[in-house]
């Protein structure tokens, strides 16, 4: 009775018709292999025993793949088919476990993708530690920049005043000095004209009344060219710098 329901069963009919149907489909695959395989034989009979050319590489290729399929087909047709019942209970376990297998997948790439990102996140610290570190030296970098420039200008223009100062003291000590000289030479070789001596000429009274020192002559005569020495000194010192005050 239980065999009679298991034959007029809709289900299993289907089934038998589905596996009937894959049977079919798997013998035809099974003869186009078979087909191109002779065929391939055939080429292989026909270039002999030949050592195959560098032209040849793709047909030596072709009858390795010959020979994978044809020990595949010998395989398959040593195996039976075996029927799986179609029921509910196996395909949950089926299901499960393509599940498991997806999970597994899953968690790997997910596991690879944190540790990348961490790395990722690491790498990034590192160089914001690296560039915040750089940004401070270039910051102090700039600040004694500023300080040297600074210094040096300050520094260019006291060298530059007491350089200037130096040379007006030594000009007027060289000055003093040629004077002292030069007083000494006139007091020596050109003594000043006897006031209380009467003079003869009239005119020569005149000119002696107007007539001033050698001495006097000589110290205006230098201090007007010790001036214009410094104030030549002066304009040339502030034309090279501009920055430095006129004293």
């Amino acid at each position: 009775m239980s065999v009679n329901q298991q034959d007029l069963d809709p289900d299993s009919t289907t089934d038998v018709e589905d596996v009937a149907d894959a049977e079919e489909e798997l013998i035809k695959k099974c003869e186009e292999m078979w087909k191109d395989m002779e065929e391939c034989q055939n080429k292989l009979s026909l270039t002999g025993t030949e050592t195959l050319s560098d032209s040849n590489v793709q047909l030596s290729l072709l009858i390795m793949q010959v020979k994978c399929l044809t020990a595949e087909l010998s395989q398959w047709q040593k195996e039976t088919p075996e029927m799986i019942p179609l029921n509910e209970e196996i395909l949950v376990t089926l299901g499960k476990e393509e599940f498991q297998k997806l999970r597994h997948d899953l968690e790997l790439v997910l596991s690879t993708i944190q540790s990348n990102n961490e790395k990722l996140k690491e790498d990034l610290e590192r160089e914001q530690k690296w560039l915040d570190e750089q940004q401070q030296i270039l910051e102090s970098l700039n600040v004694i920049q500023n300080e040297l420039k600074q210094q040096v200008v300050t520094f260019s223009e006291s060298r530059i005043f007491n350089e200037l100062k130096t040379k007006m003291s030594d000009v007027k000590e060289y000055k003093e000095k040629l004077l002292v000289t030069m007083g000494e030479f006139l007091e020596d070789h050109f003594p000043l004209p006897d006031r209380n001596v009467k003079k003869k000429k009239k005119n020569i009274q005149e000119s002696t009344a107007q007539l001033i020192t050698l001495h006097d002559m000589l110290e205006y005569f230098n201090f007007s060219s010790v001036a214009q020495l410094c104030q030549t000194l002066c304009n040339s010192m502030n034309r090279s710098t501009p920055g430095l005050p006129v004293h």
